[in-house]
């Protein structure tokens, strides 16, 4: 295969891994989470640092503190060398907090990095090392809702309306 359409696709299937990387977040799908990783593989989250095991227990632990949460990818830089690749994907993440004894509903917002090194095993590419960079981050008070309560609302498991194809 030529050169450049095999940097072509291994480009788009990093690419692809990192989006379902934060579907699988969003939705607490923690098969999909796990997909994205080799089992011999560091997730480096500042306050968790460890392997695939520990960071889905990690995350089945804090993300049920969220009413919901969006990870947004934007900016993909990859470069692959041969079976190898590192990649740089900026992201913003909102994380819902329902208002309760700890205070108001607000919005916890992150902007950041991840910074990967990933592996191709076996004509798949997944993580091998992920370390998450912050860049800045803030809390905003949850307004009013505008949105017609008729429109589907976003779920954080298989009920959501994308898994139903």
């Amino acid at each position: 295969m030529d050169a450049s359409l095999q940097r072509l696709l291994d480009e788009a299937a990093i690419k692809d891994l990192q989006i379902r990387y934060c579907r699988g977040i969003d939705r607490m799908d923690w098969d999909l989470v796990r997909s994205c990783y080799h089992p011999d593989a560091v997730d480096d989250h500042g306050d968790y640092v460890g392997g695939i095991d520990g960071f889905i227990d990690y995350c089945k632990a804090g993300t049920p503190n969220f009413e919901s949460t969006t990870h947004f990818t934007g900016n993909q830089l990859i470069e692959v060398d041969g079976d190898t690749a590192w990649a740089e994907h900026h992201a913003i993440a909102f994380h819902r907090v329902t208002a309760g004894p700890d205070g108001p509903a607000r919005d916890l917002v992150t902007v950041g990095r991840y910074a990967d090194r990933l592996e191709r095993r076996n004509g798949e590419w997944r993580l091998i090392n992920r370390v998450v960079v912050v860049d800045l981050d803030r809390v905003d008070p949850a307004g009013e809702s505008w949105v017609n309560p008729v429109l589907f609302r976003g779920r954080r498991d298989r009920t959501d309306p994308t898994y139903n194809r």
